[in-house]
């Protein structure tokens, strides 16, 4: 069990692991409130899906510069700024739901969450590739990778159950302006930790060039060509659940705001079963396979999950998406911290937050406008049996994948 924890050695990553999981307890809480206010004022699973899609949509085109800034600039200066300007919008929101009561104009709301999500394109790269940096041990990698995907998915799991409470008792005003506080938290550990942050890789250039370098830097490596498609069709058919949870919590179980954050909450109690497995692993070698293992459990359970009427199964049926979904996602992230360079790790991050992310809204989006027309279960399942398909084409192309790995691993030093 001691090398599963082998990243919380380093005393930087500890601190930022304790400022970074509240953070992202508090912006799940938010997340929630935002999807249920729009629902409780609309009643429009077309309105959700819209809601997602403008939350997201700017990952899909802005990710590339949040990479060349985690590649140019002080990371841990450009989140503290991030999460200025984050506290700033939360409060915006949180004024626009206590002012305006249950006459609320929903697309204040929409705009709202879209400028939010802007401000996440641009740090998210950040943040992922900053991990990096509070590991000195590149065979300790894998263990802060995998925690780092577990503080986001107790997030998931936590925040919405908080949420629900929150919703219940006061109101989503309150729930906002509660967001806004976590982010003072996670800035002071950022300040704690600003003195060892270590210099960026490169500094100057044209933009577009650097884009356009690290777009080919990223074709030039074999596995990318399979790992991010995967993830990307992962996001587009298995994610879009959070954006129409509200209707199964309140239309096929008849419950309210804590029933939504307990579906929620199943699926990051997943994410978690899937972070602790990885962190428990004792090195790199062998996690490919959960790049079509995940997305192919997650696809079979989100049909289940569709068709199933009682509470227990469809709750079992979240945690197995959870997994699926974070497991994917943190064995993809794994490998491509450690096999890319160091001067270009932002830019490659930032495709890994676009297929992992930026994809996401476009699949709200859809799935938003097909369940408008035959309905929540049905869309989902038709997705959830999509993702399935393309694992299992993974699963036939996999010893081309390991073959490619290898002298990738051998080159990082991982393996000889």
């Amino acid at each position: 069990m001691h090398h599963a924890l082998r990243a919380f050695n380093h005393r930087h990553y500890r601190t930022y692991f304790a400022g970074q999981s509240v953070a992202l307890i508090g912006m799940w809480v938010q997340q929630i409130a935002i999807s249920w206010l729009v629902y409780r004022l609309s009643g429009s699973a077309l309105l959700l899906g819209i809601t997602g899609f403008a939350g997201q949509i700017a990952i899909l085109f802005l990710a590339p510069f949040g990479g060349i800034w985690a590649d140019r600039f002080d990371r841990c200066k450009t989140l503290i700024v991030t999460q200025l300007v984050t506290i700033v919008l939360s409060l915006m929101l949180a004024a626009v739901a206590w002012l305006g009561g249950n006459n609320v104009n929903v697309w204040y709301v929409i705009a709202l969450a879209m400028l939010l999500g802007i401000v996440q394109a641009l740090e998210t790269p950040v943040r992922s590739s900053y991990t990096p940096e509070l590991v000195a041990n590149k065979m300790d990698l894998p263990s802060a990778i995998a925690f780092s995907g577990g503080m986001q998915n107790a997030g998931r799991m936590i925040g919405p159950t908080i949420a629900g409470l929150l919703l219940a008792w006061y109101s989503e005003a309150f729930t906002f302006a509660a967001n806004a506080l976590t982010k003072l938290w996670l800035i002071g550990a950022l300040l704690k930790i600003g003195a060892a942050s270590r210099p960026p890789h490169s500094r100057g250039g044209n933009v577009w060039s650097s884009i356009i370098d690290g777009a080919r830097y990223t074709w030039s490596l074999l596995p990318l060509r399979y790992l991010l498609p995967m993830m990307a069709l992962m996001s587009f058919c298995i994610t879009p659940y959070q954006a129409l949870m509200p209707i199964f919590a309140a239309e096929i179980f008849a419950g309210g705001a804590s029933m939504l954050g307990f579906l929620v909450g199943a699926a990051g109690f997943g994410g978690l079963l899937g972070m602790a497995y990885l962190a428990a692993r004792p090195h790199i070698r062998g996690l490919v396979r959960w790049v079509a293992f995940g997305p192919l459990l997650a696809g079979i359970a989100l049909v289940v999950f569709t068709f199933s009427r009682h509470l227990a199964l469809s709750l079992a049926c979240m945690v197995v998406v959870g997994f699926g979904v974070i497991a994917t996602a943190m064995a993809v992230n794994t490998i491509i911290q450690t096999v890319c360079d160091a001067d270009k790790r932002g830019r490659v991050t930032s495709y890994y937050i676009i297929a992992f992310m930026g994809i996401n809204p476009v699949g709200c989006l859809v799935a938003g406008a097909l369940a408008e027309r035959i309905g929540a279960p049905s869309a989902l399942a038709v997705f959830g049996a999509g993702c399935a398909a393309g694992a299992a084409w993974l699963l036939y192309r996999m010893p081309r994948l390991r073959e490619a790995l290898r002298p990738l691993y051998v080159r990082a030093g991982v393996i000889s």
